[in-house]
């Protein structure tokens, strides 16, 4: 369905496409991968896994929102994508009247960018949003613009975009509400894991009767539900954090069971109760990069052969019972994930750590790890 919006400006006739239909979906999906193709820095999802995250049957998330995507046509031609959603329960958890912009792609041109995000601020503000917020797409810990680190390839789970994202979003009356920081250890470079630390974790593991141990992957659901009880748990007084659906563990523990290696799924219990976990993933993206997001007729066997190769691994969550915050736990933690990986482990990936997380910051440094990208979410006003 295309809507009336539509602007004359020195690119031509653009005009914006609300998506209806099955085949708009489609074009919605497979743009990035027309206007991104030739960026060295980006790297192509598997196109299966992008239409199960648009799939309102099987991604439980759009039982909880309200949504629309719009694209944009430019003199005939899609040279844009936006999706704007509000989700009551977040409002209603934080006492905030947010929307939320995601998935934006988009030329480098101004008067396209603004179209389209004036399109989504239009709908957003029809739905009483008195802010929104962007980039934040749908999965957890995929938000926020690169502002830094543009050439640092992206992990598993993380996006990338050319600098320009930011001036549209800037252009458009967008500021800074919060940047996100990466941080990373590469072995092949000279890191090793600071020898004080060694004593350190031994002593924090006695004082506090802490041991490690991996997920039991013959558990996986029940597993699955005590990493989401830790997280709404621990990381309740985060900012922008909303607890995580316990229905949704079931949909966690299908998508992690396909790329997890549970030796470094790690658990922390004290006295036999659990008290924190660090769960890191293998970075399928150095698989992907040459796949072109196809899995068939040959990406399948690269995949498979080359997941045991990986030697990059990406941090995706950590999360420590607030009793035992900053008592080393974290350090415990990358120690025994160290440890594990071993001579596997030339090149780890802490993504991310807000940028007013002093003590999780404090502990990336002395664990020597380097700050190497930074994201930024951005936040307009409306009211």
């Amino acid at each position: 369905m295309t809507l009336s919006y539509k602007e004359i400006g020195p690119s031509g006739t653009v005009q914006i496409h609300q998506v209806t239909t099955k085949k708009d979906l489609k074009h919605f999906i497979n743009l990035p991968y027309q206007l991104r193709k030739n960026d060295p820095y980006w790297i192509p999802p598997l196109k299966a896994e992008q239409k199960k995250i648009f799939d309102i049957r099987r991604n439980s998330l759009f039982k909880h929102i309200k949504h629309q995507f719009f694209m944009l046509k430019n003199n005939g031609q899609f040279t844009g994508r936006i999706a704007a959603y509000i989700n009551p329960e977040v409002n209603q958890y934080l006492n905030e009247k947010l929307g939320f912009i995601g998935y934006y792609e988009c030329i480098d041109d101004e008067n396209s960018a603004n179209l389209l995000l004036k399109t989504a601020e239009k709908w957003l503000s029809e739905q009483g949003v008195e802010k929104i917020r962007g980039q934040w797409n749908f999965e957890s810990q995929d938000i926020g613009l690169v502002i830094e680190g543009y050439q640092v390839p992206p992990v598993i789970l993380s996006s990338q975009n050319p600098p320009f994202y930011n001036d549209h979003f800037q252009q458009f009356g967008f500021g800074k509400i919060k940047e996100l920081f990466v941080y990373g250890c590469d072995v092949a470079s000279g890191y090793t894991f600071p020898y004080r630390f060694i004593n350190y974790t031994d002593l924090i593991a006695r004082r506090y009767k802490i041991t490690i141990r991996s997920i039991n992957m013959d558990k996986l659901a029940e597993e699955t539900r005590l990493i989401v009880r830790l997280t709404n748990e621990a990381l309740a007084d985060n900012w922008g954090f909303y607890p995580v659906h316990e229905s949704e563990a079931d949909e966690i523990a299908r998508d992690l069971k396909q790329i997890i290696n549970p030796d470094i799924v790690l658990f922390a219990e004290a006295d036999g109760q659990p008290i924190g976990y660090l769960l890191a993933l293998p970075d399928i993206n150095s698989i992907l990069q040459n796949l072109n997001g196809r899995l068939f007729p040959v990406g399948i066997f690269k995949l498979i052969s080359g997941i045991k190769k990986i030697n990059r691994f990406r941090v995706w969550s950590l999360a420590i019972l607030k009793p035992y915050q900053q008592k080393g736990v974290s350090a415990l933690l990358f120690r025994k994930l160290n440890e594990t990986l071993g001579h596997k482990m030339p090149y780890v990936e802490a993504n991310w750590v807000l940028e007013d997380n002093a003590s999780m910051n404090n502990a990336m440094k002395h664990l020597k790890f380097v700050l190497i990208k930074k994201y930024r979410i951005y936040e307009k006003r409306l009211k």
